[in-house]
Formats: structure tokens, sequence, C-alpha cells
């Protein structure tokens, strides 16, 4: 009996050692992640996590002007994957601030990808705050540090014009299509 033991608990050992674990989903959109990039992300190690993509850094200016500088990464076939910007510019020890979801292929557990719309987006998650601008909305979801940017054009003409009228979910149309996806770390 002490040997049929020993023998079960070597193959459990085996084939649980086997087993090999799910690579990540490099589309996957969640709180602190999308794909491999993190939020504790730095931009000396975004080759490292972007290996089979290309990563295009602009200096804009010079070294003096302080502005943030858009990192734009590309997949080898040429197509705009998604651009970043780090938290201080002309800094390769600053981690990343924000990410703007260009890929419609990125999209969050709940299956919301720059290809959906207001509705898709209300019924995945909580809105918790709608920011009137000059020529858009901006809906921002604290779940997952998102914010959706709709263009105005997608709204009735009675909300287009007056930038100091707050908006409610109720008066968005269902249909209004996502200009703009970003998250925030």
């Amino acid at each position: 009996m002490k040997n049929f033991l020993f023998v079960l608990i070597i193959c459990a050992i085996l084939l649980s050692s086997c087993a090999k674990d799910k690579a990540p989903d490099p589309f996957l959109i969640e709180k602190h992640h999308i794909g491999l990039l993190t939020d504790s992300t730095k931009v000396k190690d975004l080759n490292a996590v972007f290996i089979n993509d290309s990563v295009v850094r602009y200096i804009a200016g010079d070294e003096f002007a302080g502005s943030v500088n858009t990192i734009e990464i590309f997949e080898k076939g040429g197509k705009k994957l998604l651009d970043l910007s780090p938290e201080e510019a002309l800094d390769s020890t600053s981690v990343i601030s924000s990410v703007r979801i260009i890929d419609e292929r990125y999209k969050t557990e709940k299956n919301i990808s720059k290809l959906s719309t207001f509705k898709d987006i209300k019924e995945a998650y909580k809105i918790s705050k709608i920011d009137n601008l000059i020529n858009s909305i901006v809906v921002s979801v604290n779940e997952i540090n998102a914010s959706f940017t709709i263009d105005k054009k997608e709204l009735p003409a009675s909300l287009r014009f007056d930038m100091d009228m707050s908006i409610d979910p109720i008066q968005i149309p269902e249909k209004a299509k996502i200009k703009f996806f970003m998250i925030h770390w």
C-alpha cells in the first residue's frame, strides 16, 4: 500500500510540473496591465516587453521644454498598436502614465474595445464620470482606469454646443461610437 501511495504522489507531481502555464493574452486590458505592459513598466524596459514589435520614440523640442513625449508601438508589419505617454519626458526610468489604445484587438475582460459603443460600456461597467469638452465628451470608468472619448457629433444637437451642461448617461445615444480609448495609471 505504501508503494502505491508513493507512486501516486510521484505521478501527481510529474503531471503538475508538466502542465504548461497559459501564456498571457497580449491584447487583454485589465486595471494594472495591457498584455505584458504593466503600470510599473519603465520606458527603458519597453523593448523587452514589446520584443516582437517596434518601439518608436520621438524627441520633440529640446530637453528643457519638459513636455511628455509619446512613444508609439507598431507591429512588425507596420500596424500601429498603442501610444504610450511616460510620466516624465526624456527619462528612461520613468513609468508609463497613460496608454492610448489604437488597435481594435485590445479588449477588456468584459470585451470592450475601440470598436465598442456607449451601450457596450454602460452594460459592462459602472460609469464614474462624464466630462463635457468642446468637441467631445469623456466617459470615465474607474474600475479599469479607463476613459472613452466620444465625439459630440455622435450626440443629439441639444447636447453639442453647451459646454456647461451636465451630461447624464441617459442622454448619450447607445449607438455612439468611441473615438479614443485610454488607460491611465
